[in-house]
């Protein structure tokens, strides 16, 4: 499963469109949630994981308001502020599994900005009426679950006491 969704300006690659609305997507998703909004200077190699992400004296911490794209522009407005904020992005890169998305602005080539979400977000599969396998591998049952239709498949080792809870959950 892709974890980095990436768009960038005028890039010929094929799913740059459903990568740009998975991410536009993201950001509306964050409306009235606490944020962390970092900016830092990007090394030559544009290699964000390089940085230190560490809180610093200009990072803020505040419930982003109204988050909207509009054209390519990413909208947002802070509390109790009427006035509406903005950037114009030539990159986008979406990290689902950790909650965040470093913006590279049009405007300041040399800066990198990771908004991300301070509580831990998990990630959500929804699997309707899966084919599903168990099988017993020692003293642990492990479930297989299968969805044809998303190509996904879930294993879950459940240790004796975890399957008891689970059959004692099931109705009869």
């Amino acid at each position: 499963m892709q974890q980095k969704i990436i768009w960038q300006q005028g890039s010929k690659n094929p799913e740059n469109g459903n990568n740009f609305a998975t991410i536009q997507q993201w950001w509306a998703s964050l409306h009235d949630q606490k944020i962390m909004w970092r900016q830092r200077l990007l090394p030559q190699t544009e290699d964000v994981s390089a940085l230190d992400w560490e809180p610093q004296r200009f990072d803020e911490v505040f419930k982003i308001q109204m988050p909207q794209i509009r054209g390519i522009t990413l909208y947002w407005r802070k509390p109790d502020a009427n006035q509406e904020r903005s950037t114009t992005p030539r990159k986008l890169e979406l990290d689902k599994s950790k909650g965040q998305l470093y913006i590279y602005p049009q405007s300041q080539k040399e800066l990198v900005i990771r908004v991300s979400t301070p509580e831990l977000i998990y990630q959500k599969l929804e699997l309707k009426n899966p084919q599903w396998q168990g099988t017993n591998v020692g003293e642990n049952y492990i479930l297989t679950l299968r969805d044809e239709q998303q190509k996904l498949e879930v294993k879950i080792t459940l240790s004796p006491a975890n399957l008891d809870q689970l059959k004692a959950q099931l109705p009869e």
